[in-house]
């Protein structure tokens, strides 16, 4: 195993004529990240400016290792809420009087988000960015979208709501109405809504942009702060600078577990935005190669006090829209908010905090994909249940709880597709060639004497008794005169030793009944198991096929050598088989 990881592999190839296009879409970015980028750390309580200091140092370690020429990253609304989730439980992990920085412990996170990137990376599993299936994060995004929403109820109404969970911040929210700070709320409600006309308008200009700018003009002509409306006040107007976050008297393994939760889910969505505009853009994205830059660009925050990233949505959407042709529009927003620290800091200390509520509660709502959410419902009732379930779960038991609720969801999901393995008889279709499915043929008929069986699936501890009590079904309602009960095992890729004595058992029920077993078009690797358990023995080397069509032809030179009665035909043989198969 060996890690490579190339410099500037986005920029190779850049041509002069791309660079004003980049320094637009850089602009642009730039101009669309700044609101999620002083927003988002309110999530999980952190100082505002450490969202500037990701839009910064992510975009720039991307574009040195990364592989792709259009994605941004920088902070995402699902990332920051696990890391809220994971920060949380370090803290409470604490004695009551020691002193937590979470900006501290958030960099360290990202640290080690960005070394389990590239140690997946040096292990190419870059696989696990399909472990979370797309119904399951559609569902998790939901939940985590609604916890999203309630965290900003403090924001938009001026108290302090110190409970947790989807019920009981109301319930604090009711019995302290007399204390809510009307004006706040009457703001940030007009914010919201005046983010939504933007969005239906689709105004050339970005809502969260128009928001900024329009409450910061109000809050000068009104003065917000006389009013009780809580604006963002004094930001550190200093660059960041390389620090590493110390571990001493942090708790390791909740900090791995934090981080490895982080990792799941931000690489998880990231993989699948990064797939959704790679589809537009004509590029191809390699997962594995997809974790270097990912990587570089959490190592990169966490270095520069910041906290882990992903995918931007919104901020590669906007590159792609305005042209942006490689990483260099990413380094231009970069440098336009390295600028936004040094000279406009004034002007963002009055940034009212309800305005960056109601940016938060859009976010959280794009996250709900209401369209995805039906459309899984016409194809599949069962993963519509998962995406339900996994969606209750980061609602009801918080979002650490909800991904071990989604990659439990996955397991049962996957489990369960395997312990049911479709199957079917097979027969001829009049005087077509080749071998057809009894239940979707009708007009197909078994071959007379010989039950062809096919499984659709690996034979492993978990569905052998399905599967047995399949074929005992199977095979008590055979005609009267059938000799061989040949498994077609093209499909049977993994085999284990209780499917095997499974498979024992059942030669000798055949056996009992008067048919013989017979196995046609074994894989090397199951067949090996075959051999290294003396079944193949016990059924006979005589009864092992290279393919179907040599197990027919094999019945028929014996049928033909023996002075047996001849078999009676059926032309009518009715079993129940899972539909579909």
């Amino acid at each position: 195993m060996t890690l490579s990881i190339p410099v500037f592999r986005s920029l190779r190839g850049y041509r002069a004529s791309w660079l004003p296009s980049d320094i637009s879409a850089g602009l642009a970015v730039a101009a669309v990240g700044l609101p999620s980028a002083i927003a988002y750390p309110a999530i999980v309580g952190l100082p505002l400016e450490t969202g500037l200091y990701a839009s910064i140092a992510a975009p720039i370690g991307y574009a040195l290792f990364g592989p792709s020429r259009i994605l941004i990253v920088g902070p995402d609304a699902a990332t920051m809420t696990v890391l809220a989730a994971a920060v949380t439980s370090i803290v409470v992990s604490l004695p009551a009087d020691a002193s937590v920085d979470r900006a501290m412990v958030a960099s360290l996170i990202a640290l080690v988000v960005g070394v389990i990137c590239l140690a997946a990376r040096l292990l190419r599993l870059g696989v696990v960015a399909t472990f979370l299936s797309r119904p399951i994060l559609v569902g998790f995004f939901a939940g985590i979208s609604v916890s999203i929403i309630v965290g900003q109820i403090g924001r938009l109404t001026g108290l302090s709501i110190q409970s947790d969970g989807l019920i009981a911040p109301f319930v604090e929210l009711i019995n302290e109405s007399a204390a809510i700070n009307w004006p706040s709320l009457l703001l940030g409600l007009s914010m919201f809504i005046l983010l939504q006309v933007v969005r239906v308008s689709r105004l050339p200009v970005p809502g969260p942009v128009i928001v900024v700018v329009v409450s910061a003009i109000l809050s000068v002509l009104f003065n917000f702060q006389q009013m009780g409306i809580a604006v963002i006040g004094d930001i550190p107007f200093a660059l960041p600078s390389i620090s590493i976050p110390s571990v001493a008297a942090l708790p390791l393994d909740r900090i791995v577990l934090g981080a490895a939760a982080v990792f799941l889910v931000s690489f998880g969505s990231g993989i699948v935005a990064a797939r959704s505009f790679a589809g537009r853009s004509g590029e191809h994205v390699d997962a594995n190669q997809e974790l270097i830059g990912l990587g570089a660009g959490n190592i990169a925050a966490g270095l520069f006090g910041a906290f882990p990233i992903s995918v931007s949505d919104s901020r590669t959407a906007i590159c792609f829209s305005t042209g942006g042709k490689s990483q260099v529009a990413g380094l231009v927003s970069a440098a336009a908010l390295i600028a936004t620290l040094l000279y406009f800091s004034d002007a963002m200390r009055i940034l009212p905090i309800p305005a960056l509520g109601a940016i938060l509660v859009a976010a959280a709502l794009s996250l709900i994909d209401i369209a995805e959410l039906r459309h899984i419902w016409r194809i599949s009732r069962a993963e519509f249940v998962f995406a339900l379930i996994t969606m209750w779960g980061a609602i009801s038991f918080g979002v650490l709880a909800g991904v071990v609720i989604a990659i439990a969801a996955t397991l049962v999901h996957l489990v369960r597709q395997m312990m049911f393995p479709r199957d079917a008889l097979l027969g001829r279709l009049g005087s077509r060639e080749g071998l057809y499915k009894l239940h979707r043929f009708p007009q197909a008929r078994p071959i007379p004497g010989l039950a062809l069986y096919i499984i659709q699936g690996s034979l492993l501890f978990f569905n052998a008794d399905y599967v047995r009590e399949r074929i005992r079904t199977i095979a008590s309602g055979l005609p009267a005169g059938t000799r061989w009960f040949v498994i077609d095992a093209s499909a049977i890729a993994q085999i284990d030793s209780t499917a095997l004595a499974m498979l024992d058992d059942i030669r000798g029920d055949l056996a009992a009944d008067g048919m013989t077993l017979g196995i046609a078009e074994l894989h090397a690797e199951v067949k090996k198991m075959l051999e290294r358990s003396g079944l193949l023995e016990s059924i006979g080397p005589q009864y092992v096929f290279e393919d179907v069509e040599d197990a027919i032809r094999g019945f028929n030179a014996r049928q033909n050598g023996l002075s047996e009665r001849p078999v009676a035909a059926s032309t009518g043989l009715q079993v129940q088989t899972p539909e579909g198969g």
